[in-house]
Order: C-alpha cells, then structure tokens, then sequence
C-alpha cells in the first residue's frame, strides 16, 4: 500500500477529526464517568472498550486518508472485448469522498469500508452511555445536573443524525460488498438490467462469486484480518483483472 503524495488536511477532514474528538471526549469524560463513576471497575472496563473503538476508528479513517486508493497505469490498455466500458483513474473506483480528501478504490477500500462499521459501533455506544449518563444525573442535585445539560444536548443533536446517517452508509456499502460491486458498478448494472430487460435476456453481475468469495475479495481470506486495515490480499490481485462467476481464471475487469 503505498502513501499518496500532496496530502493536505481538508475542512471535511477537520471536521471529522473534530467531531471523533469531542464524541470521544463527552462519552469517556461525561457519559462515562457520569454514570459509573470513571476509576470504578465498570467504569475504567467500559472507558478502555470505548477507546480500543475509537483507536480503531481513527487508525482506519487515517489509513483511507492516507493510502493511495491505486492508480491506473497509463500504460494499461483495455482488452478488445473490454474496450466499451469507461476505464477510471483509479483502480475499480467506487467514489470520491470528500470526508476522507481522497477517492476511495481498490487499495484502501477495506480501510473506508472498516472505519463506517467502527464508527457506528462507536456512535450506538456513545448514545447507550449517553442515556444512562442522563439516567445517572437524574438522581443528582438540580443545579450540578444543570452544569452538564448543554453537553448532553449538543452530544445529542450530533450522535443521532450521525448514527442514523452512518447506519445507512454502512448498509449500503454492506450490500455492495456482498454483491462485489462498487458504486459506479451499482449505477451501470441498473442500466444493463434495463437494457437485458428490454431484450429480453437476464442479466447477471459477472463478479458475484457468492457471499463468502464477495466479502473475501474486499475483506480478505481470514475472518481474523477482517476487522484491520491489512491490505495482503490485495496481491491476489492487481486491481485490472478479478475472476468472474463464469471463469476460474481472472479476467480484466
């Protein structure tokens, strides 16, 4: 995986970077030690899950960032029977997003795709520590609950739009995965299928080898490597040629 050159940190970064530490901030210093009290037992076990998330979350968001999502060479040349589909700049290019400075391909997909699932799960924990801090203040005096009140509207207002909105993504890039496509291949497939419609015929995404081989090609082979930014198996492939559900043998995509 190799380090894109002229990095430079975006608003939509910053943003991001903000947002991940105030969360963290609120629900470790706040929600937490509200609750449980933070050097109690429950409290210090629930603080260092909590930060394994984020660390994880944030080592994903950086590696996204940072990794050259694969270049196209310019030396590549389509085969004959490829020659009617677009070829982009970036080895099978899913899209460019503007919160990560980056577009999103084959080199650091996995890294995109495991930084949504770490951030819901930290966005659903936060909101559950969220609900027993407020639980736990409660019971306390009107005037100290008072001091803490604008925190947990603010932590609010930000954590359930941004679960429900990182909820979708993640269930939508879910699905893309399952079915081996990104979402440029999603838009050109709805075309084909009205297309194979209007013909007459069925049509089929040649890249879907099942469930399994879907979540192997962008995951990797070991279920223990799912979780990590580990881009091993990317040498299976060079991100120009992947094997179809009609062929064993790899075939330029």
């Amino acid at each position: 995986m190799r380090a894109r050159l002229g990095f430079s940190i975006s608003f939509p970064v910053a943003v991001v970077v903000s947002v991940i530490a105030f969360v963290y901030f609120c629900t470790v210093f706040v929600f937490i030690d509200r609750w449980f009290g933070l050097m109690t037992s429950p409290g210090m076990i629930n603080a260092f899950v909590y930060t394994g998330v984020a660390v994880m979350c944030v080592f994903n968001y950086a590696v996204a960032i940072l990794a050259d999502p694969g270049r196209v060479p310019s030396t590549y040349m389509p085969d004959i029977e490829d020659s009617k589909f677009n070829i982009h700049e970036i080895k099978r290019k899913d899209h460019h997003c503007v919160w990560i400075n980056n577009c999103v391909g084959h080199a650091n997909y996995k890294a995109f795709f495991v930084f949504v699932v770490y951030a819901v799960i930290a966005c659903f924990y936060s909101l559950v520590l969220l609900v027993g801090g407020l639980n736990s203040d409660s019971q306390i005096d009107v005037q100290q609950r008072d001091s803490f009140r604008i925190i947990y509207v603010i932590s609010g207002l930000l954590l359930l739009p941004l679960s429900v909105a990182l909820s979708v993504l993640l269930g939508w890039h879910i699905y893309l995965v399952l079915q081996n496509k990104t979402t440029i291949e999603y838009h050109e497939g709805v075309r084909a299928l009205c297309l194979a419609q209007k013909g007459g015929s069925v049509y089929k995404h040649p890249y879907d080898l099942g469930a399994h081989e879907n979540l192997s090609s962008v995951l990797g082979p070991s279920i223990f490597s799912w979780i990590c930014p580990t881009t091993t198996h990317i040498a299976i492939g060079d991100g120009l040629r992947f094997q179809t559900s009609i062929s064993s043998a790899s075939t330029r995509k």
